[in-house]
């Protein structure tokens, strides 16, 4: 009896977890109301390109940042030094 009870409000739990996940997604499923008329175009962000550049330049200059002092810490406690014998490609 108690196994079948806690069965039951396992099933019961996972059902309200899903439908409040699937509640907090915003979805637009449709494309035209039910009258049949197309909904209107959705709202365009204003300055996208700059955003973007605003996003992605400081990302790169953070990561090579990071990188380098990476690089040169390891270089220093000589856990990475690059040979000279790799230059020989003649």
């Amino acid at each position: 009896m108690i196994v079948y009870r806690l069965t039951r409000v396992f099933a019961q739990t996972k059902m309200i977890s899903r439908n409040k996940v699937a509640s907090l997604i915003p979805r637009r499923n449709a494309t035209t109301t039910p009258t049949g008329a197309i909904l209107p175009e959705p709202e365009k962000q204003p300055f996208g390109l700059l955003s973007v550049i605003c996003a992605v330049v400081p990302g790169l200059l953070i990561g090579a940042a990071i990188s380098k002092n990476i690089a040169n810490f390891l270089e220093e406690n000589e856990l990475f030094v690059p040979s000279d014998d790799d230059d020989d490609d003649d």
